[in-house]
């Protein structure tokens, strides 16, 4: 397995993970975040877990092409994350926050993995 493959297995992984926790969590996240509409994150959820789904198609096949467009969406996400936290346009809590923070900064190290690995492909 090649520096991208790992990169992209770690990304596919994340985003699983995140999609699922945040459909099946979706009441108690909403809190967390100080707001009673849980429908955003069963929304996000399930746009995680086909996200993820594309990257577990790419790890094997690694066109250049699609793996760029992976990158992009989470170079994107950093970018959302990091307006969202700045201008806190939805009143979101220090601990969304905080979490928004982290996990933006995880996508972040994955973005960057994900480029290098392309790079050395």
């Amino acid at each position: 397995m090649n520096k991208l493959q790992k990169a992209l297995k770690i990304n596919a992984l994340f985003s699983s993970i995140s999609g699922i926790i945040m459909i099946l969590l979706n009441q108690p996240i909403a809190k967390l975040f100080g707001t009673s509409n849980s429908t955003v994150f069963w929304i996000v959820g399930l746009i995680l877990v086909y996200f993820a789904i594309t990257i577990w198609y790419e790890i094997n096949k690694q066109r250049k092409l699609a793996v760029i467009w992976i990158i992009i969406q989470d170079y994107t996400w950093v970018v959302g994350s990091l307006i969202l936290v700045i201008f806190n346009p939805f009143k979101i809590t220090l601990t969304g926050n905080l979490i928004i923070g982290i996990i933006a900064l995880i996508v972040l190290y994955m973005g960057i993995n994900q480029t290098i690995g392309l790079k050395k492909r």
